[in-house]
C-alpha cells in the first residue's frame, strides 16, 4: 500500500512512544498497559498508533540515537508477559520500579535487563520443539543482522561498553581470527541476545494482532541517518564516510537558519551514496523489510535528506561550515518500489523545504507532514494552517520534539501568535480551550491523517514534553500515570472522530440495490442539482 493509498482514508490516531507507557519496571513496554492504551484507543475511534523508533539505545535513551536500526529494544520486553509465558518465575520480578513516574533507563538497564538476558536464556533450555522451530525460522529470515548485531552486543559488554573505535584494532575492524575466537567462547552470550530479541519480536506481533483485530494500524519511524556507535557502522564501514582509522570524514546536521545562528551538528556518519547505488541500495532494501515486519506505515524522518543533505567536516565544532550535497532519492526510491511494490511512506517534510524535494515526495505520493503549532507567527507560516492543506496530509497539533499544545500557548507563543490563533480558531478564554481548539481544527481539516500526541489528549502542560532539541538530558522520559487513561478522553473524541468522519463509519446495507439513492443523490449534488 503506497504512502497516498494509505491516506486515503481519513482516519485519526496517537503519537505515544512506547517508553511513555505506565509498564511495571519503569519503563514502557509491550505489557498489560500497552494493551490498556490500545483498549483506549479503540474506544475513542483513534485507527492509528504512532510510535517512535522501536531500536535499543545507548547513553540518554534516544530512540534516534541507536545501537541498531534492525535490532529492537529490549527493555520493551514486558517482564509480566515472560513470567505469563513461563520464561522466568514470577517471584523473580518482583520489586522493579512502579507505574508511575519517569522513565529511568539506567535503572531498567541495571535491573530488568539482567532478567530479561534469564527468560532468554530459560528459553534457548526450555522451549518447546514448535516454539523452537518458530525462532530457528526468526533467525533464519533475519540473518542479514542478526548475528553482527549480537556479536557487537557481546563485544560492548566485554569492553566496559565504550564505543566500538575504542576496541582493540581486531574487534574494532572486524578481523576474522579474532571474532572467530569470540564465536568460539562466547557462543551461549550469542544465543541469548538472538533469543531477546526473538522474544521482543514475539511480544510485538502479539501487540500488533491486538491492534490489528481492532483496526488499528502501527505508524512507525525511520531515521535517515545511523548512530556512528552503532552494529550498522560497525558491520558494514565501507558504506559511510570514514577514513582509514574508520572515523567519520563528514557527519549529518542541518544548516543555520532563523531558529539557529550555529545550526546543528548531528554527528551521524554519511553514507556513501554511489557506492550504496552500485550494490542496488541492499543496506537499505534490508532495513525497510525489516521496518515493515514491525509497521503497518513509515515516517521517514528528516526526508529531506533523501534529496539533498548538509554534509558537514567531522572536526567542526558546529554545522556553519557544512554544503548541501545531492543525495540520490529518486534512484533510492525507485529501487524500493521495484521491490516493495507501493511504498507505504510518511515524509517528514519540516524546516527548509525546496521544490526538489516537493517533488520528490509528490512523485511517489507520500503525504507530507503539517504542524497547527507552527502557523500562527507570519503570513509566511500559513501552510500549516487547515485553510491551505491538501487531502495527502497528515495533520499533527505537534510532534515529540514540540512542546504540548498547553505548554506551547502558556511557555513558548509570542502575543502576536496567540492574537492570530484566536482569530483563526476561537476566543480562548481559559488556557485548556486552546487544547481541544487545536484538536478540532486538526480533525476538521481536510487532511487524511490526523495525529494527536498523547499529552494534548491528556492536556497536559510542558510537564509533558517529550523531547527538547539539543538539550544535554531530561528528554525521552515523559510517561503518563497509571490512571491517566479516563473514560471522558475516549468519549470526547470518539464524537469528534465521528463529525469529521474519521471514525470508520459504514453504511449498512441491505439488499443489492442498497445505497443506490445515496450515490444518485451524491451526483446530483456534484451536478449542483437541487435534491
Amino acid at each position: 500500500m503506497s504512502g497516498e493509498a494509505m491516506n486515503a482514508d481519513r482516519l485519526s490516531g496517537v503519537l505515544l512512544h512506547v517508553t511513555s507507557l505506565p509498564s511495571y519496571g519503569g519503563v514502557g513496554d509491550f505489557g498489560p498497559a500497552a494493551y490498556a492504551f490500545v483498549d483506549f484507543l479503540a474506544a475513542a475511534k483513534q485507527r492509528l498508533w504512532q510510535v517512535l523508533p522501536l531500536s535499543p539505545t545507548g547513553y540518554g535513551g534516544s530512540p534516534y540515537s541507536a545501537l541498531s536500526a534492525f535490532a529492537g529494544n529490549p527493555l520493551f520486553i514486558s517482564l509480566e508477559r515472560l513470567a505469563q509465558d513461563g520464561w522466568i518465575a514470577a517471584e523473580r520480578i518482583q520489586g522493579l520500579a512502579g507505574h508511575d513516574g519517569p522513565a529511568d533507563f539506567v535503572e531498567a538497564m541495571r535491573i530488568k535487563l539482567p532478567l530479561v538476558e534469564e527468560a532468554a536464556a530459560n528459553f534457548l533450555d526450555r522451549a518447546p520443539d514448535d516454539v523452537r522451530a518458530r525462532f530457528q525460522k526468526f533467525c533464519k529470515d533475519n540473518i542479514s543482522w542478526l548475528s553482527d548485531y549480537a556479536l557487537f552486543n557481546v563485544l560492548r559488554r566485554m569492553h566496559g561498553y565504550v564505543s566500538w573505535i575504542d576496541w582493540p584494532a581486531d574487534y574494532a575492524r572486524r578481523k576474522s581470527d579474532a571474532l572467530t575466537a569470540v564465536l568460539n567462547s562466547h557462543g551461549r552470550e550469542l544465543a541469548i541476545e538472538q533469543a531477546v530479541q526473538f522474544l521482543f519480536n514475539e511480544q510485538w506481533c502479539a501487540l500488533r494482532t491486538y491492534c490489528a483485530e481492532r483496526k488499528i494500524r502501527i505508524l512507525g519511524d525511520v531515521a535517515i541517518f545511523v548512530n556512528y556507535d552503532s552494529a550498522d557502522v560497525w558491520t558494514h564501514p565501507e558504506i559511510f564516510e570514514l577514513d582509514e582509522d574508520l572515523k567519520p570524514t563528514r557527519v549529518s546536521g542541518v544548516p543555520p537558519d532563523y531558529f539557529s545562528v550555529t545550526g546543528q551538528r548531528w554527528g551521524n556518519p554519511l553514507y556513501k551514496w554511489g557506492l550504496m547505488k552500485e550494490r542496488g541500495f541492499d543496506w537499505w532494501v534490508a532495513r525497510i523489510r525489516r521496518a515493515l515486519t514491525l509497521y503497518d506505515s513509515i515516517r521517514l524522518d528528516h526526508f529531506r535528506g533523501f534529496e539533498a543533505y548538509w554534509s558537514i567536516p567531522a572536526d567542526e565544532p558546529t554545522a556553519i561550515n557544512g554544503l548541501w550535497v545531492k543525495a540520490p532519492g529518486h534512484e533510492l526510491f525507485d529501487r524500493l518500489r521495484e521491490v516493495f511494490g507501493n511504498l507505504p511512506f510518511v515524509a517528514e517534510d519540516l524546516g527548509l523545504i525546496t521544490p526538489e524535494v516537493d517533488e520528490l515526495r509528490e512523485h511517489f505520493g507520500m503525504p507530507g507532514m503539517r504542524i497547527l503549532q507552527f502557523g500562527f507567527s507570519d503570513r509566511g507560516s500559513h501552510l500549516y494552517l487547515p485553510h491551505r492543506f491538501v487531502q495527502n496530509t497528515v495533520v499533527y497539533t505537534g510532534t515529540h520534539d514540540n512542546n504540548t499544545t498547553l505548554g506551547w500557548w502558556r511557555d513558548d507563543a509570542s502575543e502576536m501568535e496567540r492574537s492570530h490563533a484566536q482569530t483563526y480558531l476561537q476566543t480562548i478564554e481559559h488556557e485548556g480551550d486552546i487544547v481541544w481548539a487545536m484538536m478540532r481544527a486538526a480533525a476538521r481539516s481536510v487532511a487524511n491523517l490526523c495525529i494527536f500526541p498523547m499529552q494534548d489528549v491528556l492536556h497536559l502542560g510542558s510537564e509533558g514534553r517529550m523531547n527538547t532539541p539539543a538539550a544535554g538530558a531530561g528528554n525521552w522520559t515523559w510517561r503518563y500515570g497509571l490512571n491517566a487513561l479516563h473514560p471522558d478522553f475516549a468519549t470526547k473524541l470518539a464524537a469528534l472522530m465521528e463529525m469529521t468522519d474519521r471514525d470508520g463509519y459504514e453504511a449498512p446495507k441491505e439488499g443489492g440495490e442498497a445505497g443506490e439513492p445515496t450515490e444518485e443523490a451524491h451526483k446530483r449534488a456534484e451536478l449542483g442539482s437541487s435534491v
